[in-house]
């Protein structure tokens, strides 16, 4: 039997009740009830100690004498459907289409990105996402919806909405707590139109006075206030039930080239990289970070060939091993110039799979969608892509999805003046 509300459920909380019991969920919940402060979580290859999770939850994690939940799902999915859980793409339009059913139908897809192109207002948005969670209910795992949601010049939400600050604006008060309030705003209008991940906050160090993309989306131009303000802001969307993306990997503050539109190229020593760029992903890590987007940089001193985001040396090596992330890692947009002026999308996004990503990320083109997907097929069904490899990812995303109690089910209507009174405390509370 393949409903996959039903079977999603179970797996969430088979570990839990083979221990003991579990409390309930809160995918009913109102949105615009803030729920209890995330605490860090343990990665999959932790077996002795439990997984707290953003309603406050805890989730236990297999032991040797018990199965293993994820493991026993990944273990019945067919390659293609394990193949869709590593690409989340974009839309055209504002209402769902053919095109986002075949993605969904055929091709199984882990989730999807929204873009100002895609929003018009709160109710469209709204009926957008249910629509197509509806229509991924026939499929085992729930969607990703996720944007690209930081404030300021990146904000992806109609004018309906009270309009959050740049993370500069937000990190010049100079109190925490008013960064993390405004994260918990951004983390409120999410999760009231049915998000369930967001592309921020950026992690990046604003260095380079010439540098044309990143400026205010960052949070200073010291490790230390990056850092503190970031952790802030991350832990302020999370505890909204939102999944966070920091970004962007291993650092684009000290770029002058815009990634979407040619590669930047970093001339930076991997010993100078540990004492600036690094230090607010490193302490990232530590706090137990959901998923970290990787960047298209040419990092010379690491790799001279391939940018950071389809990079074994960056990816694998400096990311999973140096620094022992072993979260979900998800590449900035294939279909940016920064990558696909040197790269087929197809070729490039079986190299960052090879390379450590869990998640390809296709924005734009229906086209460029379609060539990376049955890239990654083609690959798998070949053996230049391992099953192994391809379950490891799995298995984090997976992982991910579960411990945020993913679920197609609808969102409910939208209070847009109460979103906005939550996003008014947070901006009255600046010192």
């Amino acid at each position: 039997m393949r409903k996959s509300a039903y079977k999603w459920f179970v797996l969430m909380l088979l570990p839990a009740l083979l221990l003991a019991g579990c409390g309930s969920s809160n995918q009913g919940s109102n949105p615009i009830n803030p729920s209890p402060e995330q605490t860090s979580s343990s990665t999959p290859a932790e077996t002795n100690s439990p997984n707290p999770d953003p309603s406050g939850e805890t989730t236990a994690t297999p032991t040797p004498d018990q199965p293993d939940a994820i493991q026993e799902q990944i273990n019945q999915m067919s390659l293609d459907e394990k193949i869709g859980q590593l690409v989340i793409v974009g839309l055209d339009g504002t209402e769902m289409n053919g095109f986002a059913k075949k993605m969904i139908q055929d091709y199984k897809v882990g989730g999807f990105i929204l873009f100002k192109d895609n929003i018009n207002n709160a109710q469209q948005t709204l009926a957008l996402l249910n629509e197509l969670k509806q229509t991924n209910a026939s499929n085992d795992i729930p969607l990703w919806l996720s944007v690209d949601q930081e404030g300021g010049r990146v904000s992806r939400m109609s004018s309906e909405f009270v309009k959050i600050p740049a993370a500069g604006q937000v990190a010049s008060a100079n109190s925490l707590t008013y960064t993390n309030g405004i994260g918990k705003a951004l983390g409120t209008e999410l999760k009231a139109l049915g998000f369930n991940l967001d592309f921020a906050p950026v992690l990046d160090i604003n260095s380079n006075p010439k540098n044309p993309v990143i400026g205010d989306r960052s949070y200073g131009s010291t490790p230390d206030k990056v850092t503190a303000h970031g952790l802030e802001a991350l832990d302020g969307i999370t505890s909204e039930g939102v999944a966070a993306v920091v970004k962007h990997f291993p650092g684009h503050g000290d770029t002058s080239v815009d990634s979407h539109y040619d590669l930047p190229l970093v001339h930076k020593s991997l010993e100078e990289l540990e004492k600036f760029e690094l230090i607010p992903f490193k302490e990232a890590i530590e706090h137990d970070v959901d998923a970290i987007m990787v960047a298209h940089l040419l990092m010379m001193d690491l790799d001279t060939k391939h940018p950071a985001s389809i990079s074994d040396a960056v990816i694998n090596d400096l990311l999973r091993e140096k620094l022992g992330y072993d979260g979900v890692v998800i590449t900035d947009d294939m279909t940016m110039g920064g990558l696909l002026n040197g790269n087929k999308i197809g070729d490039a996004s079986v190299t960052a799979v090879n390379a450590g990503a869990d998640i390809v990320l296709v924005s734009h083109e229906e086209k460029l969608r379609i060539e990376a997907l049955d890239a990654l097929r083609q690959a798998v069904h070949s053996g230049q892509i391992s099953e192994e490899r391809l379950n490891e990812s799995v298995y984090r995303v997976l992982s991910l999805k579960q411990k945020y109690k993913l679920a197609d089910t609808q969102t409910p209507d939208i209070d847009v003046s109460a979103v906005n009174e939550v996003i008014n405390n947070a901006l009255k509370a600046r010192p």
